[in-house]
């Protein structure tokens, strides 16, 4: 597949929460880095995984109700 095509599709259909929450100011890329890098500590571990939206949570740098606007964004997107 060409990657033109990917890129445009992935923006449609796969959107990232962290990506988004980045877009909306609600993090910074540093952080959201953070959050998937111990995402995939915790994976590689064999620990449970966590949800992005629930790292951010777990660092105070998203509220409920922002992870609540990432969503609807999301859920908007894939329609």
């Amino acid at each position: 597949m060409d990657n033109h095509v990917g890129n445009e599709l992935s923006k449609k259909y796969c959107p990232r929460f962290a990506q988004v929450a980045v877009e909306k100011g609600f993090v910074t890329s540093e952080q959201a880095k953070k959050a998937l890098s111990e995402q995939m500590d915790d994976n590689l571990s064999n620990r449970s995984h966590r949800l992005i939206g629930k790292i951010f949570l777990d660092k105070g740098w998203l509220t409920p109700l922002q992870i609540e606007i990432v969503l609807n964004d999301l859920f908007k997107k894939t329609l």
